[in-house]
């Protein structure tokens, strides 16, 4: 898998400091020695540190390398409330609210990245997909230039039987149910700048459709050709194929017949869908079916790194979260330079 291959070591040239808030977890708390042991994140364990002892005893794993927040008796804890009371007391959160929310695990992770003693968080494990989004959106907020946290699957076609072969973002396929045409704008931007990061390739971004350039009339159709349009006007060099059917998106042979001037050429690694319904359907089928490796929901549109785990994952599906979120922080930090 080289476009993975590639995000591991991306992110072992410079590991960043990852927070997570579900060491409790024995899937979780082996992913966080193997990419503590491989040298791709250091890792602060958030929560009770004792039952993160108590597990790693029992799997025999060793936590040297691993730091350790347990917000019932962290010097930290004082800052972290404050910062929460600051970002919630015009909602009417108290000091006394922002000390008990402080203390939970998941909160405090994304307080310890808004606080820059962290550069990224995983959460997901345990915690339910809304629960992880919403201490995101509320704690770390939206990206500058967006409105929308949407997210994005990291799909892996290297098998010798995939004709197409390498990295591929599928987007929006967990968040965002029926977005506009100014929000599916917005993911494909997003999604554009996470194949950047990610892939390390120019986003080639396909608005996927059931029509190909007008070949079909419907509200549904124009809604997608209005949101590329705005993507060109808001990026004009970046490639991009307005309404666009799935097999002239990635197959070049196709895409000469049926959109000879596409900018994409039928060599798609941005696909985005028009709903999450579509977006759902289509990532699933591109794993089960495809034999795809699907790496994500991953989160896009927020201003500091912090990404969800399906509650089915396994310890190798949290070590890639990790190593992509190490990289996230990389183009975070580089932002703000």
């Amino acid at each position: 898998m080289k476009a993975l291959n590639r995000i591991i070591e991306q992110a072992r040239k410079a590991p960043g400091r990852i927070a997570l808030s579900e060491g409790d977890d024995a899937r979780v708390l082996t992913a966080a020695v193997r990419a503590t042991q491989q040298g791709i994140a250091r890792i602060i364990l958030v929560g009770s540190r004792a039952n993160a002892e108590a597990l790693a005893a029992k799997e025999g794993l060793p936590l040297d390398g691993i730091d350790f927040v347990d917000p019932t008796d962290s010097p930290l804890m004082p800052e972290l409330t404050d910062a929460l009371f600051e970002l919630r007391r015009h909602k009417g959160m108290t000091r006394e609210q922002a000390a008990e929310q402080a203390a939970q695990p998941l909160i405090c992770a994304n307080l310890l990245v808004k606080a820059g003693h962290a550069d990224g968080t995983v959460s997901g494990a345990v915690h339910t997909t809304g629960d992880v989004v919403r201490a995101a959106i509320q704690i770390l907020g939206v990206k500058p230039g967006f409105k929308l946290i949407s997210s994005f699957f990291l799909m892996m076609m290297c098998e010798p039987f995939h004709s197409l072969k390498g990295g591929l973002i599928f987007s929006d396929c967990g968040l965002v149910v029926d977005p506009n045409a100014e929000e599916l704008s917005e993911i494909a931007m997003a999604a554009a700048d996470s194949a950047r990061d990610l892939l390390m390739e120019e986003p080639r971004v396909a608005m996927l459709s059931f029509s190909t350039r007008g070949s079909a009339r419907h509200a549904a159709v124009d809604k997608v050709v209005e949101a590329a349009r705005r993507v060109k006007a808001q990026r004009p060099g970046m490639a991009i194929d307005e309404d666009v059917q799935l097999d002239a998106a990635i197959v070049a042979e196709i895409a000469n017949r049926k959109l000879p001037d596409s900018q994409v050429k039928g060599n798609a690694n941005v696909l985005i869908f028009p709903n999450l319904e579509a977006g759902n359907i289509g990532y699933k089928l591109a794993e089960r079916v495809g034999g795809a490796v699907a790496i994500g929901p991953l989160m896009q549109g927020l201003s500091l790194p912090a990404n969800d785990l399906s509650r089915g994952c396994s310890a190798e599906d949290v070590f890639h979260v990790i190593a992509v979120t190490v990289v996230q922080g990389h183009s975070a930090a580089a932002a703000k330079a």
